[in-house]
């Protein structure tokens, strides 16, 4: 097959009575093009062989350089929307294409062409190598096939699934909503699913391949009593096949999202001021990820940007404090078998029993911190060079059970949902807005509370979080993307019930 474009194609379509949507005219190789599921894909489809990687490689290390590596991509995505009862939107997007990257010290050159041709791919390649003005360096003489593990098997290759079969799904989404509650009037379903090839050759002679799988389905519900609206919503995914949506995951995506919507009718305002907050389990893992996880990404304590920088071997929490991040955990959104730059997944423990044991790290801060590569080299696309980024990071659950944490607090406010945070990953100040909460009184969860914000400082939460319960959990989505310089990529998160000393609470009654 000759080498092809980076195409995307994107058309909204009506969905007629008889359930068929017209799709892009994607040419008879678009879906082939996923087929069949094993390695060699790129050599197969697109004629990139060892020879030419070599010969690739070798120009991006012309002018020196300490090495070079490529990263090719073939991405699939499919959205279906549904709204005021019948699927309104249904689009495509294909991308293809190579990112090169030359690496002198901890300076990068970086080009990348939407075209796999040798004449654009070496191009591409100068473009990097001009980062370095030395004698020419070689690659390696041959690439090592890397053994990974997989993480997210499929059952069917997601191409396979045709359309007629998803809007099924989407559909028994919106019935289900407004059978749950009379109060219901609105609904919005959407299913995404996402199927992304990589391939990344190293000049020291590692060849990496990956599938990696994206889905999710999820639903916004409004809900209107007594003139008044509320609206929240709901979904389930992550690395999985579309046959995980069962009836029984639909069933919990729509009471999940309806049963918020209608609890907000009830929420009362909440107390402004310091006070002991409770963060609730799972999904409240994004503080953690937000507010300190970022300062353990080893680029911004290599710049000095961040307050852990110098806290190697240092308390940093309680010891009833321990923070993973784990890029093997099947299925979860954060999950790789082999990140961006080909170093297979791994579990990186970053505070040991409030210690600060490690950071995470790329190719350039390993070597700068003279440690191994911690499987952390992530990049939005091919057309983005990697950074030292988070895969699934969480909290280890503690000895305490949820009731004796909430009752420790006495009286303060318990978090169940967060969003729309902001974060200044070197001081690790931060604000979230609270979309699902509860009053805590007497050491026992009152009435429901919302539109509130909670404020604080990150390594100083850290080191205030006095009590941790036994109940963690991962938050089970699939919509979680983390941005950083520019570039989003898929993350997942967690934690049990945690109790922090003390955050500023910005409610709106003294």
């Amino acid at each position: 097959m000759a080498p092809l474009s980076r195409r995307v194609f994107l058309q909204d379509a009506a969905l007629a009575a008889a359930g068929v949507v017209v799709l892009p005219a994607l040419g008879k190789n678009w879906y082939a093009l996923a087929n069949p599921d094993v390695p060699g894909y790129f050599e197969r489809e697109f004629a990139i062989s060892d020879e030419l990687c070599r010969k690739i490689l070798t120009e991006a290390l012309s002018k020196g350089g300490d090495f070079a590596d490529l990263f090719f991509e073939h991405t699939i995505r499919n959205w279906l929307i549904l709204e005021d009862g019948k699927v309104n939107q249904a689009y495509s997007q294909v991308a293809l294409g190579v990112g090169i990257r030359t690496v002198k010290d901890d300076q990068v050159g970086y080009g990348f062409t939407q075209q796999l041709t040798e004449a654009s791919m070496l191009a591409a390649a100068a473009t990097a190598a001009t980062i370095a003005n030395g004698a020419s360096a070689k690659p390696s003489k041959a690439f090592t096939r890397l053994s990974t593990g997989d993480v997210y098997p499929l059952d069917r290759l997601l191409t396979e699934v045709p359309l007629e079969t998803k809007v099924p799904l989407v559909q028994s989404v919106n019935d289900k909503c407004f059978a749950r509650s009379p109060l219901v009037i609105k609904v919005m379903a959407n299913l995404h699913d996402e199927q992304r090839r990589i391939l990344v050759v190293t000049s020291d002679g590692t060849k990496a391949e990956d599938l990696q799988p994206r889905t999710f389905l999820g639903v916004l519900t409004v809900a209107e009593k007594n003139g008044k609206r509320e609206r929240a919503n709901w979904n389930l995914g992550g690395r999985r096949s579309l046959s995980f949506y069962t009836p029984a995951t639909v069933d919990e995506i729509v009471n999940t999202a309806v049963d918020r919507t209608v609890t907000l009718f009830d929420a009362v305002q909440a107390p402004a001021g310091e006070m002991p907050v409770v963060l609730g389990p799972g999904i409240t893992g994004i503080l953690l990820h937000e507010a300190i996880g970022h300062g353990m990404e080893a680029d911004f304590n290599r710049k000095n940007i961040s307050t852990f920088s110098t806290m190697i071997g240092r308390k940093v929490a309680e010891p009833e404090v321990t923070i993973i991040d784990d890029g093997t955990i099947p299925n979860l959104l954060g999950s790789l078998n082999v990140d961006d730059e080909g170093i297979p997944a791994q579990k990186t423990l970053l505070v040991d029993r409030g210690i600060l044991t490690s950071y995470l790290h790329d190719k350039i801060s390993a070597r700068h911190y003279a440690v191994q590569p911690t499987g952390n080299g992530r990049r939005e696309s091919y057309q983005h060079y990697t950074q030292p980024r988070m895969r699934n990071t969480y909290m280890q659950p503690g000895p305490a059970t949820p009731e004796e944490v909430i009752r420790q607090a006495g009286n303060g406010i318990y978090v169940q949902d967060v969003s729309n945070g902001q974060v200044k990953i070197g001081e690790g100040d931060f604000a979230f807005y609270v979309s699902q909460g509860r009053m805590i009184e007497n050491g026992k969860l009152g009435a429901p509370i919302k539109d509130m914000n909670i404020m604080g400082n990150g390594p100083k939460m850290l080191a205030n979080i006095i009590a941790v319960a036994n109940d963690m959990q991962m938050a089970r989505g699939g919509t979680g993307n983390c941005g950083k310089g520019g570039q989003s990529v898929p993350v997942g998160f967690g934690q049990p019930t945690v109790l922090v000393k003390s955050l500023t609470v910005g409610g709106v009654k003294a």
